[in-house]
């Protein structure tokens, strides 16, 4: 599949670039892709909660009234999950989200996400983002030139670029990642994927 290289203004070049059909345009496997989506949602949980069970409960140890003869439930302290106040039975503990995925399914769900940007024609290359300084209206006006300024957009890079990802973080509608941090979740999270410059080489290498 070639794809035609384009300058930040928007306007289309004479240079082409070939997206290797191996990641590409491999047959898409849906069950791999929410392998990996689910994955990555689960680690985003930082599973810090915690309620206090009975025995944490700060509270008297004293038989709060007497056995029998009151008429109701027996009842031997004010920590007793029933009463208000007292501790929670089974309540959540800190815990970790993580799930495994083998390294050969995250690949598969990679290339079929993008498999699937490359069918919609939803992939473009752009010959260099430049930003001297963060600054999130000159990337703003980049998008605009682009004709995606208004449409959730992936802009995959070839290493980390400190300007142009400060300058990207306030928009809610675009997101930047480096090609060594490229995941299906973000791929799948998006209408259009940009890669600048060589960025499309790298993922395909690391890919195959």
């Amino acid at each position: 599949m070639e794809v035609t290289v384009h300058s930040t203004d928007g306007k289309a070049t004479s240079k082409k670039v070939t997206l290797d059909s191996e990641v590409f345009g491999i047959e898409p496997n849906d069950h791999a892709i929410y392998l990996d989506v689910k994955a990555f949602m689960a680690a985003q949980r930082q599973g810090t909660h915690k309620a206090k069970e009975r025995g944490e409960i700060k509270g008297s140890t004293r038989k709060i009234k007497r056995q029998k003869g009151t008429g109701t439930a027996r009842a031997g302290s004010i920590k007793n999950p029933l009463f208000r106040g007292g501790g929670r039975v089974f309540g959540p503990r800190p815990r970790t989200y993580n799930q495994k995925v083998n390294k050969k399914v995250k690949q598969l769900a990679r290339k079929s996400a993008l498999t699937y940007k490359a069918r919609e024609n939803a992939i473009m290359v752009v010959d260099k983002i430049e930003m001297e300084a963060p600054k999130t209206k000159a990337f703003q006006s980049v998008m605009d030139g682009l004709k995606v300024g208004d449409v959730k957009t992936l802009v995959v890079t070839p290493d980390y670029n400190n300007n142009v990802y400060m300058s990207s973080r306030n928009l809610a509608k675009h997101n930047v990642r480096a090609a060594s941090d490229l995941n299906t979740y973000d791929i799948m999270n998006c209408k259009n994927v940009i890669f600048v410059g060589n960025a499309h080489e790298l993922v395909q290498d690391q890919l195959k």
